[in-house]
């Protein structure tokens, strides 16, 4: 499958993520995001050191200036189940804005056609690093990367295209 690019709509599929009453949620992304602007970025892994120092944190810090430009929602997706989620959104104690989504089966990656092949390094198919952004489940902007690389799915390159 082709990835997503800008100009589409957003495909239909599941997300699941622990809500603000620590209740598990499974929604389709259409119902969750249609009608706001969001800033959707994906990464391989959770608690892998590249997503967990530089991407994820660069969201966390930026939170606010995203929400002043019109933001409504942040998502952090992966091909992690949503329990290894949520407890990797925990490690963020100053996280007041990313929410952090599962995609365990790795379903809604590969509607997006952003599936990443790590099963020489022994993680599997995983999600690829990627940031975009969304206005009523129309892409704007798709940033992803090629490979391992972290250099256009930054907060700081998604602030820019705002």
């Amino acid at each position: 499958m082709a990835p997503i690019t800008v100009g589409n709509v957003i495909p239909d599929g599941k997300i699941s993520f622990f809500d603000e009453n620590d209740q598990l949620q499974t929604v389709s992304i259409h119902s969750f995001a249609a009608g706001k602007k969001v800033v959707f970025f994906g990464v391989p892994g959770a608690f892998t050191p590249l997503c967990s120092m530089s991407h994820v944190p660069g969201f966390i810090e930026k939170a606010g200036e995203f929400k002043s430009k019109g933001i409504d929602e942040i998502i952090c997706f992966s091909a992690n189940d949503p329990y290894v989620m949520k407890a990797w959104g925990k490690t963020y104690t100053e996280n007041k804005h990313v929410k952090f989504v599962g995609d365990g089966s790795g379903e809604y990656t590969h509607l997006l056609g952003l599936e990443l092949d790590l099963k020489d390094k022994g993680m599997g198919v995983r999600t690829r690093r990627f940031a975009m952004l969304l206005d009523n489940l129309k892409v704007t902007v798709a940033n992803v990367e090629s490979g391992g690389e972290f250099t256009i799915s930054s907060a700081e390159d998604i602030l820019k295209a705002l």
